[in-house]
């Protein structure tokens, strides 16, 4: 009655540990004690949780390895950027968008900056703007990709931010001109006059831009930027490239007709033209030409790096182009809208309401690279890479642990003398040196996945020996119980007795081995990656995320590119250890006694 009471009913606290491992099976025995450690069971927590985030998220979040983005190189963590202020909602003249901030000024003629600012140790957009009063009331304002210009109703022009090639000293014959539309490109600025002619100081060497009479720039209209050019709409509807070479976006369409509009991306043009369509042309990609069907006349347009935004006389916004940053998800609450603004990756929607609606791209979390990649992606993308070598890596090294062990310790006997000797001798290499010096002779050689399985074989075949000595010590005490006699009695083929027989029997402690493994697996991929004799990239690993990231420049000023990488190995290695340590205290309770 006692048995069945302390089988079925509330633990009996009188019951030892021995009276309750007699009572139940090994297994449930293992898995109380390893739930009863409370570090272990939160190791193991924390690993799920990784493991699971590294392994669903690039399905939601897949990495493009020819990603390269300048606008967006070494930006902080945050998610800033579409955060417009309060003092604008339903006060809005006008908002423009640069690199990673962006620009609004009220009805009143007040300036506003948002976003990610701080473009480096030196400058600050925000920090830097002039106050209220030498700005005056600001009627325009324009955001490049490291400086801002602003106009004023006395005409006058207001710069800030980066100077470094001169994008904010003001020419002379500037100062005697009416200005109708100023715009900031990178590194370079520009100002329309009333007299229809363009003015631009900066860097020229970069920008494609000539100015001269013969070359088009007079009676202009509206100029707009593109990535290092500047194209220009004629008063009389004709769209000229204010540029000496010749490109896809300078290929102006000779059918186009009057124009009433253009927008610029980075490489493309796209034309409102006369009847309401639009047409564009330059280094456009197929999904900025996929102009959806609109359920009205196009009164306004927008674009940024890769996408159009336009609205309707009916107060609709449609988008479209590249949606890598959530540009073109318009929001079902953009509704009856009366103005759209944007650039770059992001669009602001105001409604009749004065309600302003925001999409795209709000910032990154974990900050970006030296290329402008998300650094949460990578680590997520990275993450699964690390732990699969790590996988693959201990499943080839418990397998080859396991026969040689099994086999040294059963046969015993000169079999033994030649597995140990040999044990010993992989022991003895230098397991680094000669994993650099493989994967760099025969590694260059191949293709990336091949490289990649060869990293993984290569960690397996080198890290094999502790398991294998483990299990010949455990296969020879076991081979001397009665159910090896027993089979061996039976007839039972000796490779039986080991694989079906043994080897199940000291498979804890097995498990216990290659849990740890894991962890000494994914630590020296890392190291290998972190040396160049990895994972290249820019496919990414842990390992190799902080690669890029040994020079001082980047730890003092950029620590999020080599702190989060470092943070998520350094947890994922931790939790692992644990989670080995309490599997073996759970196996043999008795080991913390010792």
């Amino acid at each position: 009655m006692k048995i069945l009471k302390h089988l079925f009913g509330k633990r009996d606290e009188a019951i030892d540990i021995m009276q309750e491992e007699a009572l139940q099976s090994p297994l449930r025995t293992v898995v109380k004690n390893f739930v009863s450690n409370k570090l272990s069971l939160g190791g193991l927590i924390v690993f799920l949780i990784i493991f699971l985030i590294v392994l669903i998220g690039p399905i939601f979040n897949p990495i493009d390895l020819s990603e390269k983005e300048e606008t967006q190189i070494n930006v902080a963590p945050g998610l800033k950027m579409l955060d417009v202020p309060k003092e604008l909602e339903g006060n809005v003249k006008e908002i423009s968008t640069g690199s990673t901030f962006s620009v609004g000024v009220d009805n009143d003629g007040k300036v506003y900056v948002w976003g990610h600012t701080k473009i480096s140790n030196k400058i600050d957009i925000a920090k830097d703007m002039p106050s209220q009063k030498e700005l005056g009331k600001v009627v325009s304002v324009s955001a490049g990709y490291d400086h801002v210009m602003a106009l004023n109703e006395d005409g006058e022009i207001i710069t800030w931010g980066s100077d470094r090639m001169g994008q904010c000293k003001l020419p002379m014959e500037i100062k005697h001109e009416k200005i109708k539309q100023i715009a900031a490109g990178y590194q370079i600025s520009y100002a329309l006059t009333e007299s229809g002619e363009v003015i631009c100081w900066g860097n020229e060497n970069l920008n494609d831009v000539r100015l001269t009479k013969r070359n088009g720039n007079s009676h202009i209209a509206k100029i707009s930027v593109a990535n290092t050019t500047l194209m220009a709409l004629s008063e009389d509807g004709e769209v000229r490239h204010l540029g000496s070479q010749k490109s896809d976006i300078s290929n102006v369409p000779e059918e186009l007709g009057t124009v009433k509009d253009i927008i610029t991306t980075a490489d493309a043009c796209v034309a409102l033209l006369e009847d309401g369509s639009l047409r564009i042309w330059g280094k456009a990609n197929k999904s900025e030409k996929e102009i959806p069907e609109m359920d009205g006349e196009i009164v306004s347009m927008v674009a940024g790096r890769y996408h159009i935004t336009a609205l309707t006389d009916k107060g609709t916004v449609y988008s479209w182009g590249s949606n890598n940053k959530h540009q073109t998800d318009v929001p079902k609450k953009a509704k009856d809208v009366v103005a759209i603004y944007g650039g770059t990756y992001q669009n602001y929607a105001v409604t009749k309401t004065g309600e302003i609606v925001t999409w795209g791209l709000k910032g990154y979390l974990l900050g970006s690279d030296e290329l402008g990649r998300d650094v949460f992606n990578r680590i997520l993308n990275g993450g699964r890479m690390t732990m699969t070598i790590g996988a693959v890596s201990v499943i080839i090294s418990t397998i080859i642990g396991i026969i040689i062990g099994g086999i040294s310790g059963f046969f015993g006997g000169w079999i033994d003398i030649v597995l140990q000797r040999l044990t010993e001798i992989v022991a003895c290499l230098p397991f680094l040196p000669m994993a650099m010096i493989l994967t760099a002779i025969i590694g260059n050689s191949m293709s990336e996945s091949a490289r990649i399985f060869l990293i993984m074989v290569i960690l397996g075949v080198l890290s094999w020996t502790n398991l294998a000595r483990l299990v010949r010590a455990q296969v020879l005490a076991e081979r001397e119980q009665e159910f090896v006699t027993a089979a061996n009695a039976m007839g039972v083929k000796k490779s039986a007795i080991v694989f079906k027989h043994i080897i199940p029997n000291v498979i804890s402690v097995i498990i216990v081995s290659a849990t740890l493994d894991f962890a000494y697996c994914m630590l020296t991929e890392s190291t290998l990656s972190f040396l160049g004799f990895g994972v290249k990239l820019p496919r990414p690993t842990w390992g190799n995320m902080l690669n890029g990231c040994v020079s001082s420049v980047v730890i003092q000023n950029y620590w999020w590119r080599w702190v989060f990488p470092a943070i998520a190995l350094a947890i994922c290695v931790i939790c692992i250890n644990m989670i080995g340590d309490g599997l073996r205290d759970a196996i043999d309770p008795k080991s913390n006694e010792r």
